[in-house]
């Protein structure tokens, strides 16, 4: 039997939410919204959505505060915009669920995958987890002539680490003093990602940043190999580890017809490249090495004797062999160097886009309003202008007035010390 090419792949990718800012999350993985900017979710479909955790009849937010008054977390000493819950978003090509069996097979891929996220995070601290099967693939529906959906996971954790509260040198007690006073779940999502796995280079050498610093794994490259690793462990199959920041499902249908017809085309053209210099590559290779095989003859002795041309030649070489090793770690280093920031810059436009999608669907009433009642939505800007004019206006007045009146406080300071003097 012929085994089926492992081409899919299994990616993981983890977006970071404040208090102010959970609620799109919410809204979207929960299904709360009227419409979504994604026009391939199929409301009639949303049923079909598993909840392997699911946050009943409250908020994300009300959760997290249920949670912090029974002390499971603890937010003491967070900032107001500090990073309280983290969404890990789990999918592979729509093609590898159809390939191994459909929706039923979605729904034992991601009950695992969940468990992981189980085993990383602490099932305590799982806010929702839900396996979205509502979102139309439409360049895989049309290649197949039926409805296909794309299955994938949306997770959202609280970052919680230990964190030890020592006794102050204000305790009364001075044997106590320093020591550990409490253990609390602290919510930190830089100590939860923070990564301890160091980079070295194939001569052993620990890679430095530009600081002088060590440099560390990125902790979400960590777990791409953290999922692979516990997926194919479980007997899933078939696709590859994916990388940070791939986000082809979530391209529109015809950007990802354009993106695979690309990817065709180019794998055609690397083969006809390959294929034209196949033969002149090996035919080179195989007369070096039966050059080097024929240098020097044996003696009796078992030792190898050579005349000087062969020699030169072998020492030849050798000195390019070592002076191309050396330009292969460069190269080699360089090429991981741009990898790193074609996937961080990656990253970040997937981030702006998401971003930017986010801001379309909260001015989708506004631009509907300008599409319909342009002279109306023209009369509020004009008059929200005009009030915004008049409350600048009104604070200059104010700081000035304020302004005018610490000259004359600082005036009349001044007389009343001449006065005492």
């Amino acid at each position: 039997m012929k085994k089926t090419k492992p081409d899919m792949l299994l990616n993981a990718r983890v977006k970071k939410y404040t208090a102010s800012e959970i609620s799109k999350a919410e809204r979207h993985n929960e299904r709360k919204n009227e419409t979504y900017d994604n026009i391939n979710v199929i409301k009639e479909r949303i049923p079909y959505n598993i909840h392997f955790k699911s946050p009943q009849d409250k908020t994300y937010m009300e959760i997290l505060k249920q949670m912090e008054a029974e002390g499971m977390v603890s937010t003491r000493g967070l900032r107001n915009d500090a990073t309280l819950f983290n969404e890990i978003i789990i999918d592979v090509n729509t093609m590898y669920f159809e390939r191994m069996g459909g929706y039923e097979y979605a729904k034992e891929f991601y009950a695992e995958a969940y468990r992981l996220i189980e085993k990383k995070f602490g099932a305590e601290n799982i806010i929702s987890a839900v396996m979205h099967a509502d979102e139309l693939n439409e360049a895989v529906t049309d290649e197949l002539g039926k409805d296909v959906y794309h299955y994938h996971l949306h997770a959202i954790v609280l970052p919680v680490v230990e964190k030890e509260i020592l006794w102050s040198k204000r305790c009364k007690d001075p044997q106590l003093r320093g020591t550990v006073k409490e253990v609390i779940k602290q919510i930190s999502h830089s100590k939860k990602w923070a990564s301890t796995i160091p980079i070295y280079d194939e001569k052993g050498k620990p890679v430095l940043r530009k600081n002088g610093k060590q440099q560390y794994r990125k902790s979400y490259s960590i777990l791409q190999d953290e999922l692979f690793q516990h997926m194919t462990e479980h007997g899933f199959k078939g696709f590859q580890r994916g990388e940070m920041g791939s986000t082809t499902e979530n391209l529109t249908a015809l950007q990802y017809k354009i993106k695979q017809d690309t990817k065709r085309l180019n794998n055609i053209q690397e083969q006809i490249q390959k294929e034209q210099i196949t033969y002149e590559s090996s035919h080179e290779i195989y007369k070096t090495f039966s050059e080097i095989d024929d240098i020097g003859q044996k003696t009796l002795m078992g030792k190898v004797s050579m005349t000087k041309d062969d020699y030169s030649q072998l020492t030849t070489l050798a000195k390019e062999g070592i002076t191309s090793r050396e330009k292969i770690y460069r190269l080699q280093k360089d090429v991981s160097h741009y990898q790193d920031r074609y996937y961080e810059t990656k990253y970040s436009l997937d981030t702006l886009r998401e971003k930017y999608n986010e801001l379309v669907e909260i001015c989708k009433p506004f631009l509907d309003a300008m599409e319909h009642f342009p002279a109306l939505v023209k009369s509020f800007v004009n008059r929200f202008k005009e009030l915004f004019r008049a409350k600048e206006e009104q604070e200059r007045r104010i700081k000035e007035e304020k302004e005018l009146e610490r000259k004359l406080k600082r005036k009349q300071n001044k007389n009343k010390r001449s006065w005492e003097r």
